[in-house]
């Protein structure tokens, strides 16, 4: 028989805490239930993690003692109730008898008596005040903290712009169509758009759309791409006849708009360590008729790749806390460690030092993250220009970001683009 909707979205968040992604659990548990009730797993699963650090907290304080491990599944059968009686419409009477026959569906009749006092107790109390800014910003105590320390000014914006829903935001194919042709396009569909503020190709919807409802989306008119991301090809400086390398490439987003922009590339080779992942690069090229050498990879592994030709060219995106893109993805609160920040810094300056290498002299590399902290970025490319006497750090003159005096840093903004991370160094000539 199978689960109710409350049941399964209970297990894709216990696996969460397990250690898996949302990207991971997520489209299994969507397989188990009709069609209908797809969106409403999506929602609930999403909306529970974003606002778990919160709801965790006031559960935490509404039981006498914790569940047994064996039990965990309905402390987060709990949390998604809670989520629903906090800040959804579902009708309470509805969210507390459906909760209590999930309970059962999850073989926990047993504790059935607790789940329905704990939540008639919580609707008829309403939601308590926050015991302190985890809660009230629902976000680790760690990250709160770094945030505070790194953004003084701004870390309140920052948290509270991470608990909002991001905007749908499209690349236009130069190619196949001018931003304005493509913005007519979608007004004669009935969709509301304005064109982003700082990339030139980029659309930002009022309201998300399923991709078929876009025109021509299937035949390579658009993509879906953040506007921060986008910001990639405007640094790279891309001529015809240039060979360039997008390190890290998967999905392929940045190796698709790298192509758009500029056609006569003599070639564009994207590296992905994930076999997994290439499937994704290779389905976005052919659905915009685009062509670049994949590779399976370790980036940093050159003596394994790399053909001996060097790049005039390099977008490197680095692995790093995806702390700007929270919004996208509210998972990384619980998946996300302080520990993983060290470890995580050694390996984009890794292969910040592995690119370096391969890059032409004349040629420029792009160092991208999307992490709001600086342990990740502008301070990474202070240590290698430090250890590189031949490095030329460019300045960028853009009118985006705050100038880090190392690179620009964009903050996540709840009306438009993603947190995001952008240094631009050369090779001289010899």
């Amino acid at each position: 028989m199978a689960l109710p909707l409350r049941a399964v979205a209970a297990r894709v968040l216990l696996a969460v805490e397990n250690g898996q992604s949302l990207n991971q659990c997520l489209p299994p548990a969507l397989n188990q239930l009709p069609p209908e009730q797809r969106p409403q797993l999506q929602a609930l699963c999403y909306g529970t993690c974003r606002w778990f650090h919160r709801l965790d907290g006031e559960l935490g304080s509404r039981l006498k003692k914790p569940l047994r491990k064996p039990d965990r599944v309905i402390h987060h059968l709990m949390l998604v109730a809670l989520f629903q009686l906090r800040f959804s419409e579902q009708a309470s009477y509805a969210v507390l008898n459906e909760t209590v026959e999930a309970c059962k569906a999850l073989d926990k009749p047993h504790l059935t008596g607790l789940v329905n006092g704990v939540l008639r107790k919580a609707e008829r109390e309403g939601a308590p005040e926050p015991a302190d800014d985890s809660a009230q910003f629902s976000h680790p105590v760690w990250m709160v903290e770094k945030l505070r320390h790194n953004w003084p000014e701004d870390w309140q914006a920052i948290l509270e712009a991470n608990n909002q829903q991001a905007p749908m935001t499209l690349r236009v194919n130069a190619k196949r169509f001018s931003r304005d042709e493509y913005l007519a396009l979608l007004n004669q569909a009935g969709i509301e758009a304005h064109a982003t503020r700082f990339a030139p190709h980029g659309i930002q919807l009022e309201q998300p759309v399923p991709v078929d409802r876009l025109p021509w989306f299937a035949d390579g008119a658009v993509s879906v791409q953040d506007e921060a991301a986008q910001l990639c090809t405007t640094l790279l400086d891309l001529q015809p006849g240039q060979r360039v390398l997008d390190a890290c490439a998967a999905p392929g987003g940045k190796t698709c708009a790298i192509l758009e922009s500029e056609p006569a590339l003599a070639e564009v080779v994207a590296i992905d360590e994930s076999a997994e992942r290439l499937p994704r690069i290779e389905e976005n090229l052919e659905r915009l008729d685009l062509h670049a050498t994949l590779r399976q990879a370790d980036a940093a592994d050159t003596g394994h790749w790399w053909d001996g030709k060097a790049f005039d060219r390099i977008l490197l995106d680095v692995p790093c806390s995806a702390t700007g893109v929270i919004r996208r993805h509210p998972d990384i609160k619980l998946l996300r460690r302080e520990s993983d920040i060290a470890p995580l810094a050694g390996i984009q300056l890794g292969l910040l030092e592995a690119m370096w290498d391969i890059l032409a002299p004349g040629g420029r590399l792009v160092y991208a993250t999307c992490s709001v902290f600086g342990q990740e970025n502008h301070r990474i490319i202070q240590r290698f220009v430090k250890q590189n006497e031949q490095v030329k750090l460019v300045t960028l003159d853009t009118d985006w970001g705050i100038d880090t005096g190392a690179g620009r840093q964009l903050l996540p903004d709840p009306d438009s683009h993603d947190g995001f991370f952008y240094a631009v160094l050369e090779k001289p000539e010899p």
